[in-house]
């Protein structure tokens, strides 16, 4: 299967691309393989949604399809939405790398908060929502 080529439609909301001829894109940190997890699920939710999706998970080559990303660094494209599936003691330690990637929405799902990670993403003056990103998706 392709990575990120797929062809599909866009019916992503058009304010959420800066070109409504381009498709957003979404890095899902943490995403696993396991398809009954909430981050496997977000891929493919983000995906119908029109994003681009970008896995990231450090042990994995592929995810569903999808060239799977060691890091938000790592990704080849500008991110509109970070979507956080990690453990808050593991979620802090990338938001340094989050911010100097940038993303115009760091969606921050439910078990990923924690008050020094909300208090980091100030910090880093990032755009976070306390919310799931899944679900999101899911209803565009």
């Amino acid at each position: 299967m392709a990575t990120t080529s797929r062809s599909h439609d866009s019916n992503a909301p058009t304010h959420l691309r800066p070109n409504p001829q381009t498709r957003p894109t979404v890095a899902i940190v943490g995403a696993s393989a396991v398809p009954s997890k909430f981050s496997n699920k977000s891929i493919h939710a983000h995906h119908r949604a029109g994003y681009d999706v970008f896995p990231v998970n450090p042990k994995e080559e592929t995810i569903e399809g999808f060239k799977c990303y060691k890091s938000v660094l790592d990704i080849p494209a500008a991110l509109d939405r970070v979507s956080l599936y990690l453990p808050p003691a593991v979620g802090v330690k990338v938001l340094d790398d989050i911010a100097k990637k940038g993303c115009k929405e760091l969606w921050v799902n439910p078990g990923a908060e924690s008050p020094e990670l909300m208090e980091k993403a100030e910090a880093l003056k990032l755009n976070a929502i306390y919310a799931c990103s899944y679900m999101d998706a899911a209803s565009h």
